[in-house]
């Protein structure tokens, strides 16, 4: 018998309606003759809800105590839901992280899932059980509960699905697939029937909201296929796998930008070995994440050294590098935090050339200046002024079609 992961995020299961419609999802699935073991998240808004408690009792909440109380949200959700299916006739069973043995590091709050024992989950299948997991929690070695960070949910059902060999991991969102773009930018971006893991990870990667970088690293490492699909209407969405041999490939597969983004640029350091060490170990020592990074040399033997950063950690940044200007020899120190990124992803890219020139090309018959440029096999990033991200994006969309399908 297939057996499926189903997962159903917060708006999903945003109130009692929502939880009824999912059940009866989860009963036609049966009726397929499938097993399906269901993930779900907390009902939409009440992480942040529990959040605000723990905040206005302990200004800075302990990190173990907020595991705990963090963790009750989905609680409420796979007891109802299992309620649910109960009540129209299929057996159900809900379970707690803990409960299914879902083993974790102690990192608290951003926990990362160590190993699963399925035994439990398999027994409850074989008695004819849809299995209803709270996803977002683990459990320590030492018994302690955690939860797994932002979209941990996303991640439960997929180290579910690779530990459980599943046919098939179903992400239930409120969107009904990946598409070429955002399509509250782009209305005429298009619904991608399949894409390959490699893109989707740069997608998740450079801003695309549709799932959480760290499950779609875990299915790409197990390999276990992902499909995003909506909850509120029918529709097959799109299907995240291994690049399928002899199928061609599209040469652009989507469009990602990212709008957190802001840079920093140290003017004429000296150009001698060592001085990018000395302007990026104090940025890192702060906890700093640093993404595109440039240098210039000048002929007089100094260099403008150029990177970005997220824009949350802008002015700390900028601080750290005025306070070390003296001791870098530099002339100047500069910042923006009205910049973007906007990023074509396509494997398709491996086998063609002439992308970048083309890209390039596009930008410039609209006036869009080019700050910062970054490549790898399958992506090509540009970095413009914020009040052009709209226009970027329609602007690649058009000169690539990518409102056609391939």
């Amino acid at each position: 018998m297939a057996l499926y992961v189903h997962k159903y995020g917060g708006t999903s299961v945003g109130d009692t309606d929502r939880i009824k419609n999912v059940a009866d999802r989860i009963i036609q699935a049966r009726q397929r003759g499938e097993d399906v073991v269901v993930v779900v998240s907390a009902m939409s808004g009440e992480t942040n809800k529990l959040v605000a408690y723990a905040q206005a009792v302990q200004e800075r909440p302990d990190p173990r105590e907020l595991d705990v109380l963090l963790s009750t949200g989905e609680q409420v959700t796979i007891a109802l839901l299992a309620m649910a299916l109960r009540q129209k006739g299929c057996p159900a069973v809900s379970y707690t992280g803990w409960q299914v043995g879902i083993l974790s590091d102690d990192v608290h709050t951003k926990a990362r899932i160590a190993d699963i024992d399925t035994a439990r989950v398999r027994a409850e299948l074989a008695e004819g059980n849809v299995v209803v997991v709270a996803g977002f929690q683990g459990v320590t070695e030492e018994g302690d509960i955690t939860t797994l960070g932002r979209g941990g949910s996303d991640t439960t059902a997929v180290a579910l699905a690779a530990a459980l060999k599943a046919d098939e991991c179903l992400i239930y969102t409120d969107v009904d697939g990946v598409y070429t773009t955002d399509p509250r930018v782009e209305p005429r971006a298009r619904k991608l029937e399949r894409i390959t893991f490699e893109e989707m990870l740069e997608m998740a990667s450079l801003g695309s909201k549709v799932l959480q970088i760290r499950s779609v690293e875990f299915a790409g490492k197990y390999n276990v296929p992902l499909r995003v699909l909506s909850s509120f209407k029918e529709g097959y969405g799109t299907l995240i796998s291994y690049e399928e041999t002899g199928v061609e490939k599209a040469l652009i597969s989507g469009i990602a930008f990212n709008r957190d983004e802001a840079k920093l640029t140290i003017q004429g350091v000296p150009d001698r070995p060592g001085i990018a060490s000395k302007i990026l170990v104090p940025i890192a020592s702060a906890n700093i994440e640093v993404d595109m990074i440039v240098q210039n040399v000048a002929e007089d033997k100094t260099a403008d050294f150029t990177f970005t950063v997220h824009r949350n950690d802008y002015c700390k940044a900028l601080e750290i590098l005025e306070k070390n200007c003296g001791e870098l020899g530099a002339r100047r120190i500069a910042g923006d935090d009205k910049i973007v990124k906007v990023s074509l992803v396509g494997v398709g890219m491996r086998s063609h050339a002439g992308i970048a020139s083309k890209m390039f090309e596009a930008l410039a018959n609209e006036g869009i200046n080019i700050r910062m440029i970054s490549t790898s096999e399958i992506k090509i990033s540009v970095v413009v002024d914020e009040k052009y991200l709209e226009l970027a994006v329609r602007t690649l969309h058009d000169a690539f079609e990518l409102e056609r399908a391939a």
